[in-house]
C-alpha cells in the first residue's frame, strides 16, 4: 500500500454505502444463528450462499491472495485470520470474530465483529465489550482536519487504561475498488502525527486487543496468527468515510444506530 491517498467522489461513496448495508445484512443473518455446536466451516458456507444468493453480492476474501474461504475466524486465542474448518466447532464460552468483505457495484465494504457464545467468563466478555468501545474510540476522532495519529492514540490509550495490549503487527487500511488500499490505519500513535483526514478518505478501523501481551506469531498455515503468551485476543472493524463535517460508519449494523447518536453527542 503505496501512493497518495485519493479520495473518493461523493458517488463512490455512496456504492460503498450500499455495499456496507449489505454487509452489516450478513452479521445479522449470523446473529440468528445458535453458534455453539456449528463448525466454522458450516459458518462460511452460511454466509456464502448468503452473499452469493440472497444479496447477489461478491464474497471479496474468497480468491484473495489466494484464500479459499469468505470469511475468517478467530477464535479465543486466535488474533486474526482464522481459517474456516470442519474440525473447528464452536463451544460454549468461546469468544469467536469472523470478518467478512463484501463487493457490490465494484467496491468493498469490510467489517468485523466478535461473537461471545453461550455464557463467556467475565474475563472474556469484558474483554469483548472492551475492545468494541476501542473501536468507538477510534471513530470518534475521524473528521476532517485530525490526522490518523488521533485514531491511534485514542484506541491505545483507551486499552491501556482498560488494562490491555494493542496489536501491532496488523492494521486498519485504505479501502474502495481494492480491499488494501493507502493509507496503513495504526491502532497505535501519537496525536497530531500522520495523515491529514480530508472528505471523501475511506478507511477500516479495526483494533485487536490482547488479555496478556501484544506479542504473536503466524502459525504454518501461512494464514492463522495466535497470541504468544496464550491469552485471548478479541477484534472489531467498521469501514468508514470523513464527511464533511465528521465520520459516516459505511458498515453500521441496525442495532448501531445508538452508537452514532453517542458520537454525535460527544462531537457537540
Amino acid at each position: 500500500m503505496r501512493g497518495r491517498v485519493v479520495p473518493k467522489a461523493a458517488w463512490e461513496v455512496e456504492v460503498m454505502a450500499e455495499a456496507g448495508r449489505l454487509l452489516a445484512s450478513v452479521f445479522t443473518r449470523i446473529d440468528a444463528v445458535a453458534l455453539a455446536g456449528k463448525s466454522t466451516l458450516e459458518i462460511d458456507a452460511l454466509v456464502e450462499r448468503y452473499i452469493v444468493d440472497e444479496l447477489q453480492a461478491r464474497p471479496a476474501s474468497k480468491g484473495q491472495y489466494g484464500f479459499k474461504f469468505v470469511l475468517n475466524s478467530s477464535i479465543n486465542t486466535v488474533v486474526c485470520h482464522g481459517v474456516p474448518s470442519a474440525r473447528d466447532i464452536l463451544e460454549d464460552g468461546d469468544i469467536v470474530n469472523f470478518d467478512i468483505t463484501l463487493e457490490k457495484g465494484g467496491y468493498i465494504a469490510d467489517s468485523s465483529k466478535t461473537y461471545m457464545v453461550g455464557e463467556v467468563s467475565g474475563p472474556a466478555r469484558r474483554l469483548v465489550l472492551s475492545t468494541y468501545e476501542a473501536l468507538w474510540k477510534g471513530i470518534r476522532q475521524v473528521r476532517p482536519g485530525a490526522r490518523l495519529g488521533d485514531i491511534g492514540y485514542a484506541i491505545e490509550r483507551y486499552a491501556k487504561k482498560a488494562g490491555y495490549s494493542v496489536v501491532r503487527e496488523y492494521c486498519g487500511h485504505g479501502i474502495g475498488q481494492e480491499m488494501h488500499e493507502d493509507p496503513q490505519v495504526l491502532h497505535f500513535g501519537k496525536p497530531g502525527t500522520g495523515l491529514v483526514l480530508e472528505e471523501g478518505m475511506t478507511f477500516t478501523i479495526e483494533p485487536m486487543l490482547n488479555q496478556g501481551r501484544r506479542g504473536v506469531y503466524q502459525e504454518d498455515d501461512g494464514w492463522t496468527v495466535k497470541t504468544l503468551d496464550g491469552g485471548l485476543s478479541a477484534q472489531f472493524e467498521h469501514t468508514v468515510a470523513v464527511t464533511r463535517t465528521g465520520v459516516r460508519v459505511l458498515t453500521l449494523r441496525p442495532e448501531e444506530k445508538g452508537m452514532i447518536e453517542r458520537l454525535e453527542a460527544v462531537s457537540a
